[in-house]
């Protein structure tokens, strides 16, 4: 459904520290950097046919996070999960919510974590067991 998801940042060396280490505990690599026509730096991790970017705004404006707005990331296990909250944390990123764990609700059983990366974007870590 989705081609990619783009977030902006006002620090993208911040940004991309942290997300090397959290996109990292998922399987991806080493983003591609990209500099827009615009001279504004952009940066692609690309894993399991997802692209996830970072961008410093090309209007010039401050970025900022959507309010109720959240990205969720695909994990193998709980155990992932839980890395994926840890090395946010360790990296700049803000636990919320609750802490990572089983979750029961009307979609069932599922492992969560919520973190906000350094620029305040909510994401989640998400394991749908069996």
């Amino acid at each position: 459904m989705f081609s990619h998801i783009m977030v902006g940042s006002n620090d993208i060396e911040r940004a991309k520290h942290f997300y090397d280490a959290v996109l990292g505990s998922l399987g991806a690599g080493e983003p591609i950097r990209n500099k827009a026509d615009s001279g504004h730096t952009r940066l692609f991790y690309r894993h399991a046919g997802s692209t996830f970017c970072l961008t410093e705004p090309i209007n010039g404006e401050g970025a900022t996070f959507a309010n109720g707005g959240t990205i969720g990331f695909t994990c193998t296990s709980a155990e992932q999960v839980k890395a994926f909250h840890d090395i946010a944390v360790a990296n700049g990123g803000k636990s919320i919510e609750d802490p990572p764990g089983l979750r029961e609700g009307g979609m069932g059983a599922m492992h969560l974590a919520y973190v906000l990366d350094p620029d305040g974007h909510k994401l989640c870590a998400i394991y749908r067991g069996k």
